[in-house]
């Protein structure tokens, strides 16, 4: 009896998993190892920018910035505009909702 209480818990589980993923929207769910960085204390624009195997220098490049200024977005000193947030959504290839988040 107790392993069909189990089962039944599980399937439970899994489906309210299952229901707030689809409204989430695939595109919307971070990578694991961005969510581990971030769990280790990096900014998320770091750990997107790591997840990609990025240094600062290409990042800031790609995107038109300096460097200095991507390692204030990092770590939270500024926040970017809505330009250079897209900038570095398409400079990633990441959804622009990951940056803006």
């Amino acid at each position: 009896m107790r392993a069909v209480e189990e089962a039944q818990e599980d399937a439970a589980d899994v489906a309210i998993y299952e229901e707030r993923k689809a409204a989430l929207g695939t595109e919307k769910a971070l990578p694991a190892d961005v969510t581990i960085d971030i769990l280790r204390g990096s900014s998320r624009l770091k750990a997107l920018r790591n997840w990609r195997n990025l240094t600062q220098a290409e990042m800031a490049s790609a995107v038109g910035v300096s460097q200095g200024f991507l390692s204030d977005l990092e770590s939270n000193r500024r926040k970017p505009s809505e330009q250079t947030s897209t900038m570095l959504a398409k400079a990633m290839d990441v959804p622009s909702e990951w940056i803006e988040s």
